[in-house]
């Protein structure tokens, strides 16, 4: 086992720039590895917290394990805001990574995580800072995918109408 050598904080703006060009050269693995690196000298850093999660659902479909990591980046989050806009993106990423696994059902899966991402960017829109509309761009495109895609759907049972006694 190798110990992890320890980031400066004078360091850790250049490493936050490092982290975002990693995940632009589609490394998420290699931001992710950043994001720890900053968390362990400083574990608050929301840009970091952002940054590494953004990774995390990078690796979506391929790593299920990565949803776990992204969730507890999630719990780490402090602004509200950031917590309701950042639960859409995991359940977004989640449902894209649904359709690329092409598995049975995971039309109805991405369908279920599209809607909830849905009610997240919705959630995050109520509270959002004045001149952010991110959560509308994002709600507005999950909504065209949905409206595009008549093949995600949700499951049988939930689209039938419920049965009444009469």
């Amino acid at each position: 086992m190798f110990d992890l050598k320890h980031l400066t904080t004078a360091g850790i703006a250049a490493a936050l720039d490092k982290a975002e060009q990693y995940r632009l050269l589609n490394q998420p693995w290699a931001a992710e590895s950043i994001c720890w690196d900053i968390a362990a000298v400083d574990a608050g850093n929301q840009r970091a917290l952002r940054t590494k999660l953004l990774a995390q659902t990078d690796q979506f479909a391929g790593d299920m394990g990565a949803v776990r990591r992204a969730r507890e980046s999630l719990a780490k989050l402090s602004d509200p805001y950031d917590s309701a806009y950042y639960a859409g993106l995991i359940c977004e990423r989640l449902a894209k990574a649904a359709l690329e696994h092409r598995a049975p059902g995971s039309r109805h899966t991405a369908y279920e995580e599209f809607r909830e991402a849905m009610d997240w960017y919705q959630k995050a829109e109520a509270i959002r800072p004045a001149g952010d509309d991110d959560a509308i761009l994002r709600w507005n495109t999950c909504a065209r995918l949905l409206n595009q895609s008549p093949h995600i759907a949700p499951r049988a049972e939930e689209m039938q109408e419920p049965v009444t006694g009469e």
